[in-house]
């Protein structure tokens, strides 16, 4: 019993270092497709370098959510892979460990990744993108004069187009301004000055440009008249409902609405269309997730056994090309899900099953010491690295 404890803990505390590793790793790579949101945001509404580690760390939640069980698998698979090129596995089994037994210590790494990406689905994504959504809205409010654009027609406002000719973004000043106003019933108010000023006040959302020496013209298509009025100071209210609609809105979006949240809503919909299947597929989703642990972490220990011709460099790809396999099951299942083609549960779970059954029949086939033919695809990986590599030398 002491000799098992002393291999089970082995085994665990191998697996540790790549399951960071690896968690880092993608966790860094899911982030740099968000720095375009992240771009978009600092270049269009000058955000500053606080608000975007901030919108980063928010987003982190959701991409822990697919990068915990890719890292548990990558774990599992990089170890087995170094204990079988290494021939501890043969020193294992000649002292009478089956393949079996092994099986405790990646079941119980599995156990901590199922209950980390449990955590996050459940309660880590939906606060993050609140988090995310609440950040972004406030740095579009708060900087709506740097997401103006000059020598442009801007008609981000509700019913009124705005054109200015230059945009002082630090103090907000607008030069050569023209505005057509179509927020009054049958009337077009249309307004030039030479200068102007957007005052804010966030806390109240109001946005008001204040306009100096320019002139106003009222065209009344109803009764066919117009006039003309010169100013000196004209005010005029900004309606950015829909400048801000895109960032902040009333109903919670599915990804973020919580257990009970979704349950409720499912409860309360009174008609099946793809609104529901896609808020019932959200809930399946919560737990079919985290279970991948189990599946791909499974999976991973017969490749890595079967596989210890390769490098680890090698076992990496075998092990992203499946995790590839899992995440194409699971996005077929959103897709026919959603339309309601079959029930949400088997898009959700069928992933698992398709990954955790093949784990299984291979895990079996490595007990009985029976040669898996995965030599071949290794081969095949190999000689499309060199092909590559002798074309970069070319």
């Amino acid at each position: 019993m002491k000799i098992n404890t002393i291999i089970y803990r082995y085994i665990f505390k191998e697996m540790i270092p790549p399951f960071v590793i690896s968690l880092i790793f993608f966790t860094f790579v899911f982030l740099m497709a968000e720095m375009l949101k992240v771009i978009n945001m600092v270049v269009n509404y000058d955000v500053g370098v606080l608000a975007v580690l901030l919108m980063l760390a928010y987003s982190t939640p959701y991409f822990l959510t697919f990068v915990t069980p890719m890292s548990i698998m990558m774990a599992v698979l990089l170890t087995f892979l170094r204990l079988s090129s290494d021939n501890e596995l043969i020193a294992l089994k000649t002292s009478g460990v089956s393949v079996y037994r092994l099986l405790s210590p990646v079941m119980s790494f599995c156990l901590l990744g199922y209950m980390l990406t449990l955590f996050m689905t459940i309660y880590g994504m939906p606060w993050g993108r609140l988090a995310v959504k609440e950040l972004v809205y406030k740095a579009v409010l708060s900087n709506l004069a740097v997401g103006l654009k000059d020598r442009t027609f801007n008609d981000d406002f509700k019913n009124v187009v705005l054109y200015v000719s230059k945009i002082n973004p630090k103090n907000k000043e607008f030069q050569d301004i023209f505005i057509e106003d179509k927020r009054s019933q049958n009337i077009v108010i249309t307004t030039v000055a030479p200068k102007g000023e957007l005052v804010s006040d966030p806390d109240k959302h109001v946005w008001l440009l204040l306009l100096y020496n320019g002139t106003t013209y009222q065209v009344d298509l109803k009764n066919r008249s117009a006039n003309f009025i010169d100013f000196e100071t004209y005010e005029i209210r900004l309606d950015i409902s829909k400048t801000t609609s895109n960032y902040k809105q009333r109903a919670k979006h599915r990804k973020e609405m919580s257990l009970s949240e979704l349950q409720k809503y499912l409860n309360t919909s009174t008609q099946n269309d793809s609104q529901y299947y896609k808020t019932l597929m959200e809930l399946h989703k919560k737990f079919s997730i985290p279970v991948a642990c189990f599946a791909l972490g499974l999976l991973a220990v017969p490749l890595g056994i079967q596989s210890k011709s390769a490098k680890r460099s090698l076992g990496l790809v075998v092990g992203l090309i499946s995790f590839l396999f899992y995440y194409v099951l699971l996005s077929i299942g959103l897709v026919f899900g959603e339309t309601g083609a079959y029930p949400p549960v088997i898009g959700m779970w069928f992933p698992n099953i398709a990954m955790g059954g093949l784990g299984m029949y291979l895990l079996i086939k490595t007990a009985n010491e029976r040669q898996l033919r995965i030599d071949p695809v290794i081969n095949l990986i190999k000689k499309i690295k060199s092909r590559l590599t002798g074309y970069e030398k070319a």
